[in-house]
């Protein structure tokens, strides 16, 4: 069964939410405030690919942070398959992130 427009759209905003509950352990900001998510792509089918990147090539948790937003966005209702793409390019920067984050950060 094919998802409609607004079903895609409502799962792109659940995905979010998710998305909004994994931290980077060294800063007290999700990594979607954080501008680490470049992409959500979602299939009528269901499947969704993420395009990710980290605050460096050499995090401490370059392994874990992606296993974990791989496992947030396939628990959430409605996603079938999780594809997560890892990406340095372009690289992350401050400007990435949201004014909220920054706010949180004091870094306005």
């Amino acid at each position: 069964m094919a998802y409609t427009e607004e079903q895609i759209a409502d799962l792109g905003e659940n995905i979010i939410k998710s998305l909004k509950t994994v931290y980077d352990p060294e800063i007290p900001v999700d990594i979607y405030e954080l501008g680490l998510i470049y992409d959500v792509q979602i299939s009528e089918e269901g499947a969704v690919k993420v395009i990710m990147t980290l605050t460096t090539p050499n995090c401490p948790v370059a392994e874990s942070l992606p296993a974990e937003v791989r496992e947030k966005v396939s628990e959430t209702e409605g996603v079938k398959e999780v594809d997560l793409e890892l990406t340095f390019e372009p690289s992350w920067n401050k400007d990435m992130m949201s004014e909220e984050a920054r706010f949180e950060l004091g870094m306005f």
